[in-house]
């Protein structure tokens, strides 16, 4: 392969976050270029390629990975994929993006690390999080001692549901709003902890308003202990109607600081008719709405593939890998877990072999009880 010029693209995908993928690579294309899409699902592809400006268009991703060119595919497709195109794309020579969570079981993530160790390919976790600019800022502030000693670290997501039906589908997601979104909680209390080692995990989860739906949780509150003596507090959840709510709160013995991600970004608006487009998952733009500017470029995911390619030219060096996915997923499982038990989960946390986490909250005795 190639070691210079702009790296060359694969995605796997073609729906919502392969859209972020491809305008994030349009936004930044310095260092990377998309080559080629693959898709099943029939016409997605084409179109996928067609609205984007890409060459090539695969229906099988399979073919799309003999593409010799081809030195970097980004995973967005659903959880119970992750595994089996990660070593597919490892045995094919080429550098990994896994959007998160990691895979659906420890035991998956485990071999997806062996096997790019295996073919020596990057396996980088797709976590924009820690690439988004105002939480770059808290963290940037916290490094220089601004807020003292942080005792607690909290990060909360809501809003009214995922974006593509499969998310619902806990057969191929492994669980609900704490599979999708408490994934993000969890990686970001870690690193702005600086990776301090996380000891317990405690999770409360519910079905209050998509069980027809789902059998997944639509909402969830989930407590981190650190070994560092910090806690984590994440909230999400799918149950919260009127658009995006992301944010954070640092709390230290010497300062805090609160961090909304679109409100600092957003554009106070009322319309009585509506427009076009305002945020991630804003139902309506009728009424009092915050839109947001360079959306992509606040959530973090330009930057974050950016930095990924630059890693596959070896001028940089993952700032989150595999591994760092890992310890997100024994965090979801032991959280899953804590649900079922009603209990608080020591890390490390080995779980009964499932095929899906959420089978941990779902089939625990606690769950059963409040069911009878």
């Amino acid at each position: 392969m190639a070691n210079n010029g702009r790296v060359k693209v694969g995605i796997i995908g073609s729906q919502f976050q392969a859209d972020i993928h491809a305008a994030s690579f349009q936004i930044m294309p310095d260092e990377a270029e998309v080559a080629a899409v693959a898709s099943p699902s029939p016409g997605n592809a084409a179109a996928f390629g067609k609205r984007f400006g890409i060459p090539r268009v695969f229906t099988d991703y399979r073919e799309m990975l003999k593409e010799k060119d081809i030195e970097m595919v980004t995973i967005a497709a659903p959880n119970s994929l992750h595994g089996q195109m990660t070593k597919d794309i490892a045995a094919a020579g080429k550098h990994i993006v896994c959007e998160k969570p990691l895979a659906m079981t420890i035991a998956e993530g485990e071999e997806m690390i062996a096997v790019a160790k295996q073919h020596g390919v990057l396996l980088m976790y797709g976590e924009e999080l820690l690439f988004t600019p105002k939480f770059l800022k808290a963290k940037e502030m916290a490094d220089a001692g601004a807020f003292g000693k942080i005792h607690l670290v909290k990060q909360s997501e809501k809003h009214f549901g995922p974006h593509s039906d499969w998310f619902w589908d806990v057969n191929r997601s492994g669980g609900g709003a704490l599979m999708d979104l408490g994934c993000h909680g969890i990686a970001f209390c870690y690193w702005f902890l600086g990776r301090s080692p996380i000891t317990s995990v405690y999770c409360q989860l519910g079905t209050y308003v998509h069980g027809n739906k789902t059998q997944g949780e639509d909402d969830s509150l989930c407590i981190l202990e650190f070994a560092n003596g910090a806690v984590g507090l994440i909230e999400n959840s799918w149950a919260r109607r009127g658009g995006m709510d992301d944010r954070i709160e640092i709390f230290g013995s010497e300062g805090v600081t609160y961090a909304n991600l679109h409100m600092g970004n957003s554009l106070p608006t009322y319309s009585e008719k509506g427009y076009g487009y305002a945020v991630e998952k804003a139902p309506t733009t009728t009424g009092w709405t915050y839109p947001v500017f360079e959306e992509l470029w606040n959530y973090g995911t330009p930057q974050e593939l950016t930095h990924f390619a630059r890693c596959v030219r070896g001028k940089e060096i993952p700032k989150i890998t595999g591994e760092d996915g890992l310890v997100v997923m024994q965090a979801l499982l032991a959280g899953y877990a804590s649900a079922g038990e009603g209990r608080k989960i020591k890390m490390p946390f080995q779980p009964p072999a499932v095929k899906r986490p959420i089978d941990l909250w779902l089939n625990g005795p606690a769950r059963k009880s409040e069911t009878k």
